[in-house]
């Protein structure tokens, strides 16, 4: 029988050569062209949703999806465990919602609880003065909040650098833009959804539900590499869903029979 929660949501890439297919990234270096197929699973590894799109899509918004198509398939949704992309405010959001929430064991980004944007950038924070001191020493001569407060998107703390300091400074390469008229270093501020999410992850209970998150990297490459599923065999996003379908079933057929 299967244990009533979500357990794994994973996305899974398939090349193709069709007008409707899109780039789509697998990390920053490597890239494909084709289409995304999401996934939710049970603890069981019974793929319970799925959901097509083009290779650029996101995958954080997908999970609404997911756990929606999951809820009709009959699971009932306590727990979803995925990586740092279904952490988005939105997703945090929808999973604390009161009549059809969930938990959410899933990571912030480190751009969100770090509160920087790149490490090779090492801007130092004064935490006396409360500004950002660039690489070069020099400190933000103001700062200002910029974006508006609404759902799904955080604001930034934009820091200002004296713009004629770093025209002529000796470490302005990379930093600067030749001809700019400003120079600014922003940082997201970290909304209450994210800080109470930070809290979460911090806890032994968090840590231990994350760990069931090499199941759905099994199942991946069970698509992938036995199954056929790294390429596509037709044309289009429709023939794609079709595809996915027809191998989702089968992998389904094999873990009911191996638990039967």
């Amino acid at each position: 029988m299967l244990k009533e929660i979500l357990a794994d949501i994973e996305d899974h890439y398939v090349t193709s050569i069709d007008e409707d297919a899109r780039v789509g990234h697998k990390s920053e270096d490597d890239s494909f062209f084709g289409y995304k197929t999401h996934i939710a699973m049970s603890d069981e590894r019974i793929i319970t949703a799925a959901t097509v799109t083009s290779g650029e899509k996101g995958d954080g918004p997908q999970l609404e999806e997911l756990v929606n198509q999951s809820r009709a398939n009959g699971m009932t949704v306590e727990t979803v465990v995925g990586d740092t992309a279904y952490s988005g405010k939105d997703n945090i959001i929808l999973s604390n919602n009161e009549e059809n929430g969930f938990e959410l064991v899933a990571r912030l980004n480190p751009a969100i609880s770090s509160g920087f944007r790149k490490d090779e950038d090492k801007f130092d924070f004064n935490k006396d003065a409360g500004m950002f001191v660039c690489p070069a020493g020099h400190m933000a001569i103001r700062r200002a909040v910029q974006g508006k407060k609404v759902q799904g998107k955080n604001q930034s703390m934009v820091y200002f650098f004296d713009v004629d300091k770093c025209k002529f400074c000796s470490r302005r390469e990379g930093y600067y833009q030749e001809g700019a008229k400003s120079k600014t270093y922003s940082v997201q501020i970290k909304s209450s959804e994210h800080q109470q999410h930070e809290v979460f992850e911090k806890t032994e209970e968090f840590g231990s539900k994350a760990k069931v998150r090499y199941k759905i990297e099994a199942k991946n490459s069970e698509l992938k590499n036995v199954l056929g599923y790294d390429r596509a065999w037709s044309y289009g996003i429709e023939c794609m869903r079709m595809q996915g379908a027809m191998v989702i079933f089968v992998a389904n057929i094999k873990r009911i029979l191996k638990l039967s």
